[in-house]
């Protein structure tokens, strides 16, 4: 598999980029990688450390989006950053997919000017992993579409369950809606305008109605489809939680003990990585034609490294959606306009 890694996207980038991407072909002979970015920085942290230059290239560029800039103006005034670069290569079939860690804006912004979608699609979602007590649910979108129409949050549910399907080998995802009541009666017009979408379509029987957010961990559903700005404020926030009890407990619980002091502190934090989002590396971006990865903006090489091995499990997904877009388009009595 090829891939285009912005080498230049990323609170501490290059280095953690290029580190994990050394790290992946070490462990993949099956990977093929192009670092994008400034080739004078990139040259001396790659120089010497792999034994066979063929699996790896480099493409330079000297402009690079900050994580603090705005997506729109940084993508106009940039033609030529990291990430833009990246998204010619996947528009022009160069590469397979695109890995990055940088502006999460940026990036979504450079899938919708190359249009590079799946045909029917109407707006990519990213759809981030989080553990449950039964195992994993999907949550989509988690900051790609801050204003989505019902016709797009449908869509996140029927990827997700395709990503949930493919991936995760269930046979029948489940689906629920984020909301803040589970009555049927709860929340706002998108809320209830997608809610029906989801009854009147081919995913009926999976679509389980409103959750609310104390339900994701408890794993109620396979698939939680919610607007990308409540999506990053519930990511944010799971992330906030696990870092601030695993930590709160080990000050509780490891200044109580003396001889199982050792065996406690690797059994709490071996869980604590274990959910880290480094441990997952980075979440794709649904909906394109091709594999998009955004990670967290401080990766470090241990995300990047498990972003990039894991690019492989997402190329069948697409097939899956499309064959779902199909099921839709002939068994919905009441298709959504666009």
């Amino acid at each position: 598999m090829r891939l285009a890694i912005d080498a230049m996207g990323g609170d501490d980038a290059p280095g953690p980029i290029v580190q994990g991407a050394l790290e992946a072909l070490s462990l993949d002979a099956e990977l093929d990688l192009v670092l994008v970015g400034d080739e004078k920085v990139i040259h001396p942290l790659i120089d010497g450390k792999i034994d066979d230059g063929k699996r790896l290239s480099v493409i330079h560029t000297d402009q690079a989006v900050g994580m603090d800039e705005s997506p729109a103006v940084a993508m106009r005034r940039k033609p030529n950053s990291s990430i833009n670069v990246c998204w010619s290569l996947l528009a022009e079939d160069k590469v397979d997919g695109v890995v990055s860690a940088g502006n999460t804006g940026a990036v979504v912004a450079g899938g919708l000017m190359t249009r590079r979608f799946l045909p029917g699609i109407q707006r990519p979602g990213i759809a981030v992993q989080l553990p449950t007590m039964t195992g994993i649910s999907i949550l989509i979108d988690a900051g790609a579409n801050l204003n989505p129409k019902p016709e797009h949050l449908f869509q996140y549910g029927m990827m997700g369950a395709s990503l949930v399907r493919q991936v995760y080998g269930v046979e029948n995802p489940t689906i629920g809606l984020m909301n803040i009541g589970s009555e049927d009666t709860k929340g706002n017009t998108l809320a209830k305008e997608t809610a029906n979408r989801f009854r009147n379509s081919f995913l009926r029987d999976r679509f389980l109605g409103n959750i609310e957010g104390r339900d994701i961990c408890r794993g109620l559903v396979d698939v939680i489809v919610c607007d990308g700005f409540v999506g990053n404020a519930l990511l944010k926030c799971c992330e906030g939680v696990l870092d601030f009890v695993v930590k709160r407990v080990a000050m509780e619980l490891l200044g109580s003990l003396d001889s199982e002091r050792q065996k406690a502190e690797e059994v709490l934090f071996g869980l604590y990585n274990q959910y880290h989002h480094s441990e997952i590396g980075a979440a794709p971006l649904m909906g394109i034609d091709g594999v998009c990865l955004i990670g967290h903006g401080g990766s470090d090489a241990r995300a990047v490294k498990n972003a990039i091995r894991g690019a492989k499990k997402y190329r069948d997904v697409n097939i899956s959606i499309v064959d779902d877009l199909s099921n839709d388009r002939n068994s919905s009595p009441t298709p959504a306009k666009a």
